[in-house]
């Protein structure tokens, strides 16, 4: 079967528009506090209810939209994170893995 340039070109660009629109239809899953490797870094959603005893690094202020390991916008509501492959991690959630963006 020979492929004319034209449907070489119409298959193409709707291969292409299939691709893009499967990425964003696709969103990352929300990394639950007991994940075992959220539990592990002492992860919550929401800074505020970190232990202050358990974790003594913990300054009021540090969240994950100012850290350095999120992917996502300063001030956004939720973002990648480097150390959670495929999930996305509360903008104002907190782990040990904490620092500052630079």
């Amino acid at each position: 079967m020979k492929t004319t340039r034209r449907q070489f070109m119409i298959l193409s660009a709707a291969g292409a528009c299939t691709l893009a629109l499967n990425s964003n239809s696709q969103a990352q899953a929300m990394v639950a506090e007991t994940d075992p490797q959220a539990a592990a870094l002492g992860y919550k959603a929401d800074a505020s209810k970190v232990d202050k005893a358990k974790y003594a690094k913990y300054a009021a202020g540090q969240e994950c939209d100012n850290c350095a390991l999120f992917q996502g916008k300063v001030g956004a509501a939720a973002g990648g994170c480097s150390l959670f492959a495929g999930k996305q991690v509360a903008g104002k959630g907190w782990c040990s893995a904490y620092a500052k963006k630079a």
